[in-house]
């Protein structure tokens, strides 16, 4: 399965970074890809969370949605996602905020499947790249919001 692992230091305290990757509901402001995330179903202390996603991928003008599941650790600094349903054969991964003198390690990790029938290796190369331009977009936004 294809895995893309990226890490950053934010100019920021961990602190606000978590509350900006926290706040999914603002995430179609500031994430161009995110067309819109609906919050299906919620836990009492904030730490799980179901939503659904709709995104595009505008190099093909395809809309790509899927359903996941985020648990958030006990002290907030990393949140685990897996695809429940959606468009993709497979998608999991996780978010982890480290402090790092005054500013904060973020590191996304992503594993996912999407497989395009009779297309091949080319084309597995080419989703790869967009999954991982989709990655650094993500961190990107979060890095912006948090160090504006």
């Amino acid at each position: 399965m294809p895995r893309i692992e990226i890490s950053r230091t934010v100019q920021a305290p961990l602190e606000k970074l978590v509350e900006i990757a926290r706040n999914v509901e603002r995430y179609p402001e500031i994430m161009p890809d995110v067309k819109s995330i609906e919050i299906v179903e919620k836990s009492e202390d904030g730490r799980r969370q179901v939503t659904r996603w709709v995104g595009t991928i505008s190099q093909f003008k395809m809309t790509v949605k899927w359903t996941q599941e985020e648990t958030w650790n006990e002290d907030f600094t990393r949140v685990d996602f897996r695809q429940t349903e959606g468009d993709y054969d497979k998608m999991e991964g996780y978010w982890e905020f480290k402090p790092a003198d005054g500013q904060t390690e973020f590191t996304s990790v992503l594993e996912y499947e999407y497989r395009v029938p009779l297309l091949g290796p080319l084309v597995s190369k080419v989703i790869h790249m967009l999954a991982e331009q989709n990655v650094r977009s993500a961190m990107d936004a979060i890095a912006k919001e948090a160090e504006a």
